[in-house]
């Protein structure tokens, strides 16, 4: 089996993979100071709960925007497991022509996205992530990675807010039922969660302007069922693209390395 690890800065989603099949994943609150010892804990206490013996991974793929973490997974895979972990970066050839001004910066969670919405609907195609921040990424019609945008992620900007206005207070994040809001939560909830889904349809409209042509949306990410419904622009929810994607490109690079290894036999 295959283990992914994507590390984001709010969440850890970890996924077992058998071949190209999806078996069980976890989303866990991301921890910076957590140990490697700690998380193999819960990784092995997750695993047998749902029958799978962790000892039977083969091998690790990681995707990660958190140093730290990256550092800590890294170290489990080497101490419990004896895998030379699979660390995703835009300096690696995974197939995917990183078109931009510099691809060593492009985040490993967003070069996984386009690969696996590549993979699975061709291209052109934008996938968009709703995470931490929620970023656009673009691949053209070549089926390169042409950039995207990056704007602050819903809780982000709704937590910035209710912060720092002292008479504003949380309510739960759904859509409302009207956009004039008659009251202070229905006014959050409507500048929020619909104001959020107007600057996604904008973007989008203005990123197939640049582009140039239709191209199929694909949301992800753990705000894209909230968020998702109230864009029509998009094709479908992929919850899981990422960790498809980081499966992907694992694939590419291990079977680039087993066809180097047979030519110089």
């Amino acid at each position: 089996m295959l283990l992914t690890v994507d590390i984001g800065n709010t969440n850890v989603v970890l996924g077992l993979f058998d071949g190209s099949a999806l078996r069980t994943r976890w989303r866990l609150t991301t921890a910076r100071d957590r140990m490697p010892d700690e998380w193999w804990v819960q990784l092995v206490t997750l695993s047998e709960s749902e029958g799978f013996r962790i000892h039977a991974v083969r091998s690790v793929a990681i995707a990660s925007v958190v140093p730290s973490l990256t550092t800590a997974f890294t170290e489990l895979a080497r101490q419990r497991l004896g895998i030379e972990p699979f660390v995703v970066n835009g300096a690696q050839d995974v197939g995917l022509l990183l078109d931009v001004d510099h691809p060593a910066e492009v985040g490993a969670d967003r070069i996984c996205n386009a690969i696996a919405a590549v993979e699975r609907y061709g291209a052109p195609v934008i996938v968009v992530d709703f995470g931490t921040g929620t970023t656009f990424d673009v691949v053209d019609a070549r089926g390169a990675y042409i950039g995207g945008a990056i704007a602050p992620g819903l809780m982000v900007a709704f937590d910035a807010l209710t912060q720092r206005a002292a008479r504003l207070f949380t309510v739960a994040l759904e859509p409302p039922r009207r956009t004039i809001g008659r009251n202070t939560r229905e006014s959050l909830q409507a500048g929020t969660v619909l104001g959020y889904a107007e600057l996604v349809r904008g973007l989008i409209r203005r990123i197939r302007e640049e582009l140039g042509h239709e191209a199929p949306v694909i949301a992800t990410g753990g705000l894209a069922t909230l968020v998702a419904p109230l864009v029509p622009e998009f094709s479908t929810i992929e919850p899981d693209l990422t960790l498809h994607g980081l499966r992907a490109a694992y694939e590419r690079i291990s079977q680039r390395t087993t066809r180097d290894a047979s030519t110089h036999r």
